[in-house]
């Protein structure tokens, strides 16, 4: 490591009497912009700092120190600060409890909760430091002492009594820093790719994660919506399902309904998939689905009773994938498994995204909005989006597990497939049955 003089100058502000804490940053500070955020925090809040101590590791695999003296002109203001600078790993120098306060009624937080982000979290209890699972952006903080256990929870998950984490005394969040080693697409390339970029490169390497991730047991997370249907995609994607390429599927009513007015009809709403003409009837078909799929029960009895027998949501049932369609107010029908409850929906999602590694989110920004905020910040995530306002939603240049591609499906969901094809995905997939 490189050691370098202390008492760098303080920031060129002065505002009067002064309060202060003192911070330490440590990882790769530097290399993932760590460094830099803070101290850009500091002075867009109308803070002072001084640069106490940095060493700065000499190689790609060394991490570095910083310890920072940080001031304003309030208590509230530095408190306010100081949550602020706690986002980016911030630790402040003498290590405290955190404090924590009795729910007051079900399904609400002590006043001054702590709100938690999908960083790695850790919360001090009885001077020991207890890991808060599942890492969730948006999230209470709930203690259980006795079992040494603290969880995130929403407010609907909250019940009168429970002990929760207020203020932002000890703790310590772990924020994802990129990757020494550089060793896949999503290292390499953080935030939006851009319409010039070259996209089979990228595709090729998103293929080469998958695998990975196939081979080291990860799990893969797909959310589909019907635009994958309606522009010819569903067949890669069940390609990718009968290789193994999907463990996990996020949809609503209408991408399952699309699948299987497909499947049956050869028609997405109203329009012939072969002819790409519309048909005398919009509507008609999808509700023929609709009535088909509940009079067989739901559709894994469709496709044990041979109602259905090909489409996505045929290969699910038939591999036992698990998947989750929400519901929404304007759904036809809906189908069977589909949860109208979105606290419950919302709830389902939480409990199967636990080993989830890679999540891809395709042209849905409202359902890959709702999804990403579930996932932990670790959680390599691909937005697939002809749109690049979508993009940019969904993506954050300073999140270096999240990349942005803006490509229409079917092409996209085609050239992947090839990908996977060329690693053996279908030497494999026929290995295993």
């Amino acid at each position: 490591m490189i050691a370098l003089p202390t008492g760098a100058p303080a920031s060129p502000r002065y505002l009067g009497p002064m309060v202060s804490e003192t911070v330490e940053l440590r990882g790769h500070i530097i290399d993932s912009l760590i460094l830099p955020k803070v101290l850009d925090e500091i002075l867009a809040h109308r803070g002072n700092f001084k640069i106490e101590e940095i060493r700065i590791g000499q190689n790609r695999v060394d991490q570095s120190f910083a310890r920072i003296e940080v001031s304003t002109d309030s208590t509230e203001t530095l408190d306010d600060l100081i949550l602020r600078l706690r986002q980016h790993g911030a630790e402040v120098v003498g290590h405290e409890n955190a404090q924590l306060a009795a729910a007051p009624a079900d399904g609400v937080f002590p006043t001054d909760f702590y709100v938690t982000n999908n960083q790695q979290t850790f919360v001090r209890i009885g001077g020991k430091e207890i890991e808060v699972t599942p890492a969730m952006m948006d999230c209470g903080i709930a203690v259980d002492r006795a079992a040494k256990r603290a969880r995130a929870v929403k407010f609907c998950d909250v019940r009168r009594g429970m002990e929760i984490v207020v203020g932002h005394q000890g703790i310590k969040v772990v924020p994802a820093q990129r990757s020494t080693s550089r060793t896949d697409i999503f290292e390499l390339m953080a935030g939006n790719v851009a319409t010039e970029r070259p996209k089979s490169a990228v595709i090729r390497e998103i293929a080469r994660d998958l695998h990975r991730t196939k081979e080291t047991c990860g799990k893969i997370l797909v959310v589909a919506v019907p635009a994958v249907v309606q522009s010819g995609g569903g067949e890669h994607l069940e390609k990718m399902i009968e290789w193994g390429y999907v463990d996990l599927l996020f949809a609503g009513n209408a991408f399952a309904l699309h699948d299987i007015e497909s499947a049956l009809f050869h028609t997405s709403l109203g329009v012939d998939l072969e002819t790409v003409a519309l048909t005398d009837v919009t509507s008609e078909k999808q509700m023929h689905a609709i009535n088909a799929i509940r009079a067989a029960g739901g559709i894994a009895q469709a496709v044990e009773k041979k109602v259905l027998q090909s489409g996505v949501m045929f290969h699910c049932a038939r591999k036992k994938i698990p998947f989750i369609l929400a519901g929404s107010i304007r759904d036809d029908g809906p189908l069977p498994e589909v949860i109208t409850d979105a606290i419950t929906a919302q709830k389902a999602m939480r409990e199967q995204i636990e080993g989830v590694k890679i999540a891809l989110l395709m042209s849905s920004m409202l359902h890959s909005m709702a999804t990403a905020s579930l996932l932990a910040a670790d959680v390599k995530t691909l937005c697939v989006d002809i749109n690049p306002s979508a993009i940019s939603h969904l993506t954050d240049p300073g999140n270096f597990h999240t990349v942005g591609l803006i490509s229409d499906i079917e092409p996209f969901l085609r050239e992947l497939t090839g990908c996977l094809e060329s690693l053996g995905a279908t030497k494999k997939a026929n290995a295993r049955t």
